[in-house]
């Protein structure tokens, strides 16, 4: 028994020395390794500090509408000039071991890989400033092994080359901090209009929070997610010991005063569409913050720079200069989606939030077209009949009332058809309509239509009042115009790299989500509202207008306490402009609410001016017969006024009218072989 223990000690020694032996030559391989990678490290010696390139922006006309800013050139600043509450909170919240390591902290390390295994996902980084300021300047964002070895080896040699002083100092001048602002100095002027040596501490942990997403953390963007990031920023400052918690108090209680002094290059042209080309990029072709401004791209847009001035020139046209009252535009071509022209505000230098794209605004009437839509589906005609007169509507199983107004409190007291109702946009037809419809059906339409802000299914949904967003509002309306084919506004052609390979090509892909035949009829119904034969207890909300305009247009208005919309078409170009308050107050005098029909008009018979119009072109399953506007039914001789008006074939009336006959008489029909209407006439109703 003794001599098999023996054997068995024996063995295992043996089994132990091999496995001490092979772990003391695999430590020797390692540390061989490493050392040839150091000396191949200090052979290459210090890694050049190049300054990335510019990405360059052309229009549609290949000119030069921006290129991104590299702030860190023009305001590249020494350690001892950055303020030194900027440089304990960046250290702080990004890197804690800065000082002490070699540019790699192994400790972080560990605690993300234990916390990522936890979660079984990627939930922490342990990127030191080193890693960070390696990858800025020499290396993409794309999450590959590669990338990583060669973001660790530029680390090594950055680490051996160079002081920690440089490094700092390197890293918090070319670091990116949103809205084209790259570096302290520049963030420092753009966002509190002072040097990076001046920043207070609450200023300084406001900044030092944005890096880790400028899109999302920029007090520009949401201050709400600014503030969090700023309490993250002064929470680990507290925790390292390097402010006293009653200086996080008075930081997070102190009053941020944003004034910014840095003259953007992108202020010249387009800002606001600019600013949507790069959320383009962002969300579409998934480019990072650093490749976008500093990958040296070169993004080919849809912007046609002439449709911009116009846009711009009936803005400041219309609107007086004292007047705060804000205003968006979105022009675009209905059978591309390419955005022609964008107005995201008054003052891009004031205010660089995008109201054309950001903005959620009440549309108020022009929901309508997609509600009729939705009713043209299941059988309404342009002269289905519903009766117009102050009405309590019951809903949510008789549990809520919902009582809508339309304007001036005016009525009819009678029946109206349909496409009277959209010319003097009924309020009453359209709830009475939506609550017809199968629950649910305007909001399933509005997707079909792109539209997908939050929607309420209320009654007054009919009447606009969920916010919805421009571009998704001029993208609907383009649907109507192009006969129903699926449209989305588009901003980029083609993007090319540094290299001159073509890393996105935009290819349309046409798909036709709506009836064509519905299409147009709701499209010819939305020429009433310039035309006076369908005014009746009010006049058709178009009237304002309609003396200015040389062509057919189709559209609609829209109008709520707090906002005003104009969207309307040719078969060429859709605009829509909306103009309201930021802070949603009431629009007061009648010249506010008349901004967004005189900047549309003015806007598209100027860009149009130029171009031969076109006639909406009927579909061959649509019929156009002559009716009386109030009744809906087929005109005879006798009726006063008659309008031409279209239909699905089998859908047409009828029946004439006969209330304008004398006693006795038949209604006279007209004979065939008449002359032809002329197309615009027929339109235009005229």
């Amino acid at each position: 028994m003794e001599a098999i223990t023996g054997q068995r000690f024996k063995k295992s020694l043996k089994y132990f020395r091999a496995i001490l032996i092979l772990s003391a030559l695999g430590l020797l391989a390692l540390f061989i390794v490493y050392m040839s990678v150091l000396g191949y490290a200090k052979v290459l010696g210090a890694p050049p500090l190049a300054v990335p390139k510019s990405s360059i922006f052309y229009a549609a006309d290949n000119s030069i509408i921006g290129e991104t800013s590299t702030g860190h050139k023009r305001y590249w600043v020494k350690l001892k000039d950055i303020s030194p509450n900027l440089i304990a909170a960046t250290v702080s919240v990004e890197d804690q071991h800065f000082f002490t390591h070699k540019g790699f902290d192994t400790k972080r390390i560990a605690g993300a890989i234990l916390a990522d295994l936890h979660a079984m996902s990627k939930v922490q980084g342990a990127s030191t400033i080193t890693q960070q300021y390696a990858r800025n300047l020499f290396l993409q964002h794309d999450k590959t092994w590669k990338r990583k070895l060669d973001e660790a080896f530029y680390t090594i040699r950055i680490e051996m080359n160079y002081s920690k002083d440089e490094i700092l100092e390197g890293y918090l001048n070319t670091i990116y901090y949103g809205h084209g602002a790259y570096g302290v100095q520049a963030a420092s002027r753009y966002y509190f209009g002072k040097d990076a040596k001046d920043l207070t501490l609450a200023e300084a942990s406001m900044l030092a929070g944005i890096p880790k997403g400028p899109s999302r953390y920029s007090p520009y963007v949401s201050m709400e997610n600014a503030k969090q990031r700023q309490a993250v920023v002064l929470s680990s400052m507290q925790r390292s010991g390097l402010i006293q918690r009653a200086e996080v108090q008075k930081a997070e209680a102190s009053p941020l005063d944003f004034r910014s002094q840095q003259d953007e290059p992108r202020k010249a042209a387009a800002p606001y569409f600019q600013d949507a080309v790069k959320q383009a990029l962002r969300n579409q072709l998934h480019l990072d913050e650093r490749t976008i401004e500093l990958g040296g791209l070169s993004v080919y847009t849809t912007l046609d720079p002439d449709a911009q001035n116009k846009a711009q020139r009936a803005f400041d046209r219309i609107i007086s200069k004292e007047s705060d009252i804000q205003g968006s535009l979105v022009s675009m071509d209905p059978k591309t989606g390419e955005v022609k022209a964008m107005i995201g505000g008054r003052d891009y230098s004031k205010s660089p939030f995008n109201r054309a794209v950001q903005a959620l605004r009440q549309p108020g009437s022009t929901m309508k077209p997609i509600l009729y839509y939705a009713a043209l589906e299941q059988g309404f005609t342009p002269s289905t009949l519903l009766r117009s007169e102050l009405t309590a509507f019951k809903y949510d199983h008789d549990r809520a009332t919902y009582t809508p107004h339309n304007f001036n409190n005016q009525y009819a007291d009678k029946d109206i058809t349909l496409a009277q109702a959209i010319a003097l946009s009924d309020n009453v037809y359209a709830v009475k309509t939506n609550l017809f419809l199968k629950e649910g059906s305007l909001i399933q339409t509005a997707r079909r239509f792109g539209i997908h802000s939050p929607l309420s299914d209320v009654p007054s949904l009919a009447l606009g009042t969920s916010g919805v967003r421009m571009t998704e509002m001029t993208g609907a309306y383009s649907m109507l115009a192009n006969g129903g084919k699926d449209v989305k506004p588009i901003f980029i052609k083609k993007v090319v790299n540094h290299k001159g390979e073509v890393i996105y090509e935009y290819d349309r892909e046409t798909r036709q989500e709506l009836n064509p035949d519905l299409t147009y009829v709701m499209t010819s119904m939305l020429t009433g509202i310039f035309d006076k034969k369908l005014n009746g207890y009010s006049s058709v909300t178009g009237s304002t207008i309609a003396l200015e305009l040389t062509r057919p247009y189709a559209g609609k208005s829209g109008s709520t306490e707090t906002d005003s919309w104009m969207i309307g078409y040719t078969p060429q170009l859709v605009t829509g402009v909306w103009t309201g308050y930021d802070d949603s107050r009431r629009l007061e005098s009648s010249v506010e609410k008349k901004y967004s029909k005189l900047i549309w008009a003015d806007f598209m018979e100027s860009d149009l001016s130029q171009v031969k119009a076109k006639k909406f072109k009927p579909t061959s399953n649509v019929i156009g017969v002559y009716v009386n506007p109030e009744s809906g039914k087929l005109a005879s001789s006798s009726c006063p006024v008659k309008r031409y008006t279209y239909f699905v074939k089998g859908t047409e009336p009828t029946e004439y009218c006969t209330e304008h006959l004398k006693d006795g008489a038949s209604p006279k029909v007209k004979k065939s072989g008449e002359k032809k209407i002329p197309w615009y006439k027929r339109i235009l109703g005229s």
